[in-house]
């Protein structure tokens, strides 16, 4: 078997690429935006510098490939606020360079990050697929226009495809520097460092905060399966405060550090949590958990 994993020197695509080491041949389009090509440091896998714009260079990295990862995407959503156009252009054209070549190609499977920014400030918990969608940013935007697209290329015939909508993905190789770093990285980054955590609000606020291993595994189920498409949540269907994650991360690293509060961001959700009984009812199975997941993740190096 032969994948194509696009942004795969990203967090998330290293890992999926380190899942499948001896399992297929792999293939790596990445124009290095917010990727690093020392994260496949010692992965066995072919890489084509490129972008997903570029419907030449995604012509190429097709060949021969029966199943693709799509994970390239502008994913900071403040950047994608300061520049839609720029936003739309890389998350919907490119996507539609992905999705026609792997018709030309023969592809068998197309799978999609998408995001539980769809679900927007709907203040309703768990986050069911079945929602009505509510992006707030063009970033969310674009993630569903791509579900709507591989749903429209699979209606057609053209392609079997599904999409995963991530929630709070955390692990190791995660930037805390990062437009897209998230609390996690940030977190122990400080607690490392001796220095605050900064929780904005009074870190009451909830969120689905699910490791990266389950994330690959997810991924790796959905495009194993033919008779998967669709639309799924990823995360563990659990929550954690925000002050609880702090708490853990400096009881789990010895930190000295102290707990900051400030004032509540604008927009910011209060609480995020997904339901995964659509997933699990597909078979799928966890391989971690967040208590495991942060263990691993405080074991890493971070920033």
């Amino acid at each position: 078997m032969r994948i194509l994993i696009t942004g795969g020197s990203g967090f998330i695509g290293s890992h999926l690429a380190s899942h499948y080491q001896g399992q297929a041949e792999i293939v790596i389009l990445d124009n290095l935006r917010s990727g690093h090509r020392q994260n496949l440091d010692g992965l066995d896998h072919t890489f084509i510098q490129g972008s997903v714009t570029d419907r030449a260079t995604v012509d190429l990295a097709m060949t021969g490939v029966d199943v693709v990862f799509h994970l390239a995407a502008m994913i900071s959503v403040p950047e994608s606020m300061e520049r839609p156009r720029e936003c739309a252009e890389i998350n919907v054209l490119g996507l539609l360079n992905v999705l026609e070549s792997a018709t030309a190609a023969g592809v068998r499977k197309v799978v999609l990050a998408s995001s539980a920014a769809i679900y927007g400030d709907n203040p309703t918990v768990p986050k069911v697929e079945t929602m009505f969608p509510e992006p707030k940013s063009p970033y969310a935007i674009t993630k569903l226009d791509g579900e709507y697209y591989l749903e429209l290329f699979r209606r057609e015939g053209k392609l079997d495809t599904a999409s995963l909508r991530f929630f709070n993905v955390f692990g190791p190789r995660q930037d805390p520097k990062s437009a897209y770093a998230a609390a996690v990285p940030i977190f122990m980054q400080k607690a490392f460092a001796g220095e605050d955590l900064t929780i904005f609000g009074d870190g009451e606020q909830t969120r689905d905060f699910v490791h990266v291993t389950d994330i690959v595994a997810a991924l790796a189920h959905v495009a194993g399966r033919t008779d998967l498409h669709g639309t799924y949540n990823v995360g563990y269907g659990d929550s954690m405060t925000v002050n609880d994650l702090a708490a853990r991360i400096l009881r789990l690293s010895g930190s000295s550090s102290k707990i900051v509060h400030l004032p509540e961001r604008p927009g910011d959700v209060k609480h995020s949590r997904a339901s995964i009984d659509k997933l699990l009812a597909t078979g799928f199975r966890h391989v971690s958990s967040l208590d495991q997941g942060l263990v691993e993740t405080l074991r890493s190096p971070v920033g």
